[in-house]
């Protein structure tokens, strides 16, 4: 059987906020683990108002903290925006937590526009 992930950017919709968007995302990993997909993946943007997983490892937390099996992980880090140390202290936290169950992608494009990029 094919495994099946969830990509989730925790979009904000229109007349909602962060909170309910974060709220929605863990909602959103339970069904998928109900329904028995192996992986949910968190994407790392900044500077963007509709979009809350800025947080990407806080929020992987949230979703790993409300499920029992699905994997989660981080489609991806980007790398130029973290020192990679906190990034390894972050994640294998995150995997002492919860063994076998957390999933780290890392790339090396900002994941923002040019100027928060700079900041």
């Amino acid at each position: 059987m094919t495994a099946l992930s969830v990509l989730d950017l925790s979009p904000i919709v229109e007349g909602s906020d962060a909170s309910q968007s974060l709220a929605n995302s863990l909602d959103l990993a339970r069904h998928a683990e109900r329904l028995g997909y192996k992986r949910f993946w968190l994407a790392e943007h900044h500077n963007m108002p509709g979009i809350a997983s800025a947080a990407t490892a806080v929020v992987i937390a949230h979703v790993a903290g409300g499920t029992k099996t699905i994997r989660v992980g981080a489609g991806g880090i980007m790398l130029p925006n973290h020192s990679p140390l906190v990034i390894a202290e972050q994640f294998g936290t995150l995997a002492a937590l919860h063994p076998g169950r957390i999933d780290l992608g890392i790339g090396r494009a900002p994941g923002t526009d040019m100027g928060t990029a700079r900041a």
